[in-house]
């Protein structure tokens, strides 16, 4: 009996775990992209009902979707959608099974994005907003947790980590005696970040305040959550700071800058990527140390230079044409 598209979907899934090494995460987004698209198409039928035609009619299926929130599909998520297809019908084709060939889907064409960065004065306010007011009378874990958010600020900005790596590291992932350490990223993959000697100060200055034994990096110092979580059943006696803790923070003392755009986590990323460029880093030196696995991710950044660029051409060109 041929083998229906539910089955190869779930032979691929498969793959992706033990053959890619995919992190759980990539395998719960590819299966619901793939679900979506089998449920529209009709998860019985063989891989040779995915046509061209068939998928034009998906596309416009996704373009006209309603999310959970009453809004229409992102262009990105939409993207998602047919990466995820085109990925399963390489797939097949490697088994030499019969279905559309994947170059034909061509990716929805996007604008550029924009990137949010801080430089100058309110790079320099958002990072010395935690520690601007202090008080005789604060409380200890008042003034744990405003270390704390110094050496969370100083390190997103000295490393460009995501705040999901952030968020999970360990106090032993770091040597404070040395100026780097690995991380591992998106898709597993491990790489090497630098710490200036501000992060390493304000993190060892946190450190030593600390009297836990909690093994993460950055924990929460609310006492009444943390007695919750003590009692909660199931639930570990060590926790560290969510990547929305995280990302809260940030937004917190963007205000307290007197910063008025939004700012994230992600902006101070943008931050240290732009800062890496305007001072002569050359562009694939910056894609390792983001961890971007294609340089074009990292090229988002290149539009930035642009003034740079500018200054290099009034400095360098036309020099031997005479002036009326």
């Amino acid at each position: 009996m041929a083998k229906t598209l539910d089955t190869y979907l779930t032979e691929y899934l498969e793959h992706l775990e033990i053959e890619k090494n995919r992190s759980p995460k990539t395998l719960e987004n590819y299966a619901f992209y793939l679900g979506r698209f089998l449920e529209y198409l009709g998860g019985k039928k063989s891989p040779a009902a995915i046509t061209h035609e068939e998928v034009r009619k998906y596309r416009l299926w996704l373009n006209r979707l309603i999310d959970v929130h009453g809004e229409p599909l992102k262009k990105n998520t939409q993207n998602y959608h047919l990466i995820a297809l085109r990925s399963f019908l390489k797939y097949l084709a490697k088994r030499d099974i019969n279905t559309l060939v994947a170059e034909k889907i061509e990716l929805m064409k996007m604008p550029d994005r924009d990137v949010s960065f801080l430089e100058g004065s309110d790079l320099n306010h958002i990072l010395e907003a935690p520690l601007k007011e202090q008080h005789e009378s604060e409380s200890p874990n008042t003034v744990l947790q405003k270390y704390r958010d110094k050496a969370v600020l100083e390190l997103l900005f000295s490393t460009g980590l995501r705040v999901s790596e952030l968020a999970t590291l360990q106090k032993e992932d770091i040597n404070l005696a040395r100026d780097e350490f690995s991380i591992e990223g998106k898709g597993g993959k491990r790489r090497v970040v630098f710490l200036s000697e501000q992060a390493k100060y304000w993190i060892k200055k946190y450190l030593g305040l600390r009297k836990d034994m909690n093994p993460y990096l950055f924990i929460s110092h609310d006492k009444r959550k943390q007695e919750d979580r003590t009692k909660a059943k199931g639930q570990s006696q060590y926790d560290h700071l969510t990547p929305r803790s995280v990302q809260r923070l940030v937004k917190k003392y963007a205000k307290m800058a007197g910063i008025t755009k939004p700012v994230s986590p992600h902006t101070l990323r943008h931050s240290y990527a732009t800062d890496l460029l305007q001072n002569g880093a050359d562009i694939r030196s910056v894609q390792a140390m983001l961890g971007h696995s294609s340089i074009t991710t990292t090229q988002i950044y290149t539009h930035i230079t642009d003034r740079e660029l500018k200054n290099i051409h009034k400095k360098f060109h036309g020099k031997g044409r005479k002036h009326d």
